[in-house]
């Protein structure tokens, strides 16, 4: 048996029984010991390592909400607003008005040899435009023959050309809730969540998810997992098709794969019967493996705030915009919650607005009423917009919160002044309210409908910066050190996993995050430019 011991000028275990270490000892994959390099090599012959000798360790940070499709959107063009990280070594600029948007789109076709190749780009998000809408107009400038597919940064809308709406059968007769309109009743080429979506997803093969779990897509989403100092991310909404589930296994198995994955098979209603998905996600729990782990259920409640498909109690959204769109009918939902629940499975659930928080802790209730079960962990993402009565209810229930406190630096003015109004929008994200009532937390960035980075996820809680330099909520700010518990064991608690990862203790896997300073040594507000200097996974630097 071969122990390497690791020294680093600090180690933070995030265990609150030893939080602090110089030296940490490895064999088989799994953490040995911690402590002092005495400690350490009780446990007999070993290797010493210094590489991180004048670096700090800290457990690998547990991404509880991404997509796959963050490593896959990076073969198309992008035209969201802010400047984003790509794959190591570049930088997508940002696209500030429509015309860019529609230039960076013609770059793109003009690489295209193949006149019927559906254009397909992403990152784009209206409401950084004020009222102005981009329609068929602006993108039947970029091809009138050549579908062009806009994915919006959100993923609960699409924009379109004329191509695309003609060749999906998309008409003014078209009875698709979600279908926007010119004045006249025709389609105007945005599409709002997924039945509306459905219809160009099938024209282009299902293009954006399929090429999340393609072997190139596999591939930079490890990059970028390696380049945040993630070892451990959940694929919230994974269903891939047999291909992309055969490419799972082959990538992730191998040795040189940086991260382990936690797929979430989506259950939405048009997909499969719940039976045979049930049926599917036990065949692929039977096949986990320590780097791809099945089990959990994404369900969908709403849409997207800032995409105005949210669904708000009153008083409604602060513009004035209509209510949003329910992608499971609350009758369906608690149906769903029901059977995922009595079958055994971990339910994490999206509800963004309030009233979709109520309907989904509805269904919780009358599906743990029914079917009693200790320990569930079932988990509401983003929640973005949870109240005090609501996290009460949560805590009482045992249900998990998964934070999406990215939205307070990207979209917290527009909340403010569009889609929440001032008062609503302080509560955004309300970790310290969360800890004080106690319910678990995590925190995501969704990834890519923000770039994939825990430490600047943990920064917005902690300081709750707009885009504009405002601090929104001052009152929700929680400190570093429960950040940092949120990216590490406050995910891997979400994702039934922290008796394996979100520390460093004996018995859990080697996984490390390297950073080149200690976050809870300096300003708060350099948590997020911290740099991440790589990361070990199953003992073993990648």
């Amino acid at each position: 048996m071969t122990t390497t011991i690791y020294a680093a000028r600090s180690i933070l275990t995030l265990n609150p029984m030893q939080p602090t270490a110089t030296h940490v000892a490895v064999r088989d994959g799994r953490i040995l010991a911690v402590g002092d390099l005495e400690r350490c090599a009780a446990w007999g012959t070993y290797a010493l390592d210094e590489r991180y000798a004048d670096q700090v360790l800290m457990p690998g940070l547990v991404e509880g909400h991404a997509h796959l499709t963050a490593g896959g959107l990076a073969q198309y063009a992008y035209v969201g607003f802010h400047p984003r990280p790509a794959p190591p070594g570049l930088q997508w600029p940002g696209c500030t008005d429509f015309d860019a948007v529609v230039a960076q789109l013609q770059q793109a076709e003009r690489t295209l040899a193949d006149p019927q190749e559906p254009l397909l780009a992403w990152g784009f998000d209206p409401i950084f435009f004020g009222t102005a809408r981009i329609t068929t107009a602006h993108l039947d400038r970029v091809s009138t023959t050549r579908p062009v597919v806009i994915l919006h940064a959100s993923h609960h809308l699409m924009n379109v050309n004329g191509a695309a709406l003609r060749a999906a059968g998309i008409d003014s007769s078209c009875e698709i809730e979600g279908v926007a309109r010119f004045a006249d009743g025709r389609p105007n080429g945005e599409l709002q969540e997924f039945a509306a979506m459905f219809p160009i997803l099938k024209l282009i093969g299902n293009g954006f998810r399929s090429t999340g779990t393609s072997e190139a897509g596999l591939r930079t989403f490890g990059a970028l997992a390696r380049q945040a100092g993630v070892t451990t991310s959940a694929d919230l909404g994974n269903d891939p098709s047999e291909e992309g589930y055969a490419n799972l296994l082959r990538v992730t198995a191998a040795p040189d794969f940086p991260v382990r994955l936690v797929p979430g098979a989506m259950a939405l209603n048009n997909a499969r019967a719940p039976e045979a998905h049930a049926a599917l996600l036990r065949q692929r729990m039977a096949a986990s493996t320590d780097k791809l782990r099945y089990g959990i259920v994404k369900l969908f409640a709403d849409g997207s705030i800032q995409g105005f498909s949210a669904r708000l109690r009153w008083p409604g959204y602060f513009n004035g915009a209509p209510n949003g769109i329910w992608n499971q009918s609350p009758e369906q939902l608690k149906a769903s919650v029901d059977f995922f629940h009595a079958q055994g499975f971990h339910l994490h659930i999206h509800a963004n607005g309030d009233e979709a928080i109520d309907v989904a802790l509805d269904a919780l209730q009358a599906a743990l009423a029914r079917h009693p079960r200790r320990d569930h962990r079932h988990t509401l993402q983003h929640c973005q917009m949870v109240d005090e009565a609501q996290l009460r209810r949560m805590a009482a229930l045992g249900v998990c919160a998964n934070l999406f406190t990215n939205h307070l630096y990207y979209w917290g003015e527009a909340h403010l002044t569009q889609t929440m109004g001032p008062d609503r929008a302080h509560r955004l994200d309300p970790c310290a309210s969360a800890l004080r009532l106690g319910v678990p937390l995590a925190m995501h960035s969704d990834a890519p409908i923000t770039p994939l980075a825990p430490l600047f996820t943990a920064w917005c809680a902690v300081n709750r910066v707009t885009s504009a330099g405002r601090v929104l909520g001052p009152a929700e700010r929680i400190t570093v050190a429960q950040a940092l518990h949120a990216i590490t064991l406050g995910a891997a608690w979400t994702l039934g996993m922290d008796c394996q990862i979100g520390s460093i203790e004996t018995g859990k896997w080697a996984d490390f995050c390297v950073l080149d300073d200690d976050p809870t040594a300096v300003d708060p507000m350099a948590l997020k430019d911290v740099r991440v200097a790589g990361t070990v996974l199953g003992g073993v630097p990648t």
